[in-house]
C-alpha cells in the first residue's frame, strides 16, 4: 500500500515560486554568456573588416606605384609591383570574406538558445499544470 501525502497548496505555491525564480535566473545567465559570446564573435568579424579595408588602401597604393612603374620602367619592375598588387588584393578579399562571415554568425544579435530553452521550460510547466489537472 502506497501513501500519499497532499501538500498544502500555500507550501505548493511557495515552491513552484521559488523553482520559476530560480529557472528565470538561469535563462538569464545562459542569455548573457549568449550575447558575450556574440559580441565576440562581431568585435572579430569588425576587425577583419577594417583590416580587409586597410589592406585594400596598400592594394590600392601598390597599383599606382605599378602604373607608375609601368610607365617610367621597364616590364620585369613594373610586373613585379604587379604581382605584389594582385597579392594585396587577394590577401584583403580573403580577410573580408571571414569578417563577412564572423559578422552574419553574431547577427541576430539575441540569444537563441536560452529563447528556445525558455520556450522549452514554458512548454513543461504548462505540460505538468495540465497533467496536475487530471
Amino acid at each position: 500500500m502506497t501513501t500519499h501525502t497532499e501538500q498544502p497548496v500555500g507550501e505548493l505555491v511557495s515552491r513552484l515560486s521559488e523553482q520559476v525564480s530560480r529557472l528565470v535566473r538561469d535563462e538569464l545567465t545562459l542569455a548573457r554568456i549568449e550575447m558575450v559570446e556574440k559580441g565576440k564573435k562581431a568585435g572579430v568579424g569588425a576587425g577583419l573588416l577594417g583590416g580587409a579595408g586597410v589592406i585594400a588602401l596598400y592594394g590600392l597604393g601598390a597599383l599606382f606605384v605599378t602604373i607608375g612603374a609601368l610607365l617610367a620602367l621597364v616590364m620585369p619592375v613594373w610586373a613585379a609591383a604587379l604581382i605584389v598588387t594582385v597579392a594585396l588584393f587577394a590577401t584583403a578579399g580573403i580577410a573580408a570574406l571571414i569578417g563577412k562571415n564572423q559578422v552574419k554568425q553574431a547577427v541576430p544579435p539575441e540569444p537563441e538558445e536560452a529563447i528556445a530553452s525558455g520556450k522549452r521550460d514554458v512548454e513543461a510547466v504548462k505540460s505538468a499544470i495540465q497533467e496536475g489537472r487530471h
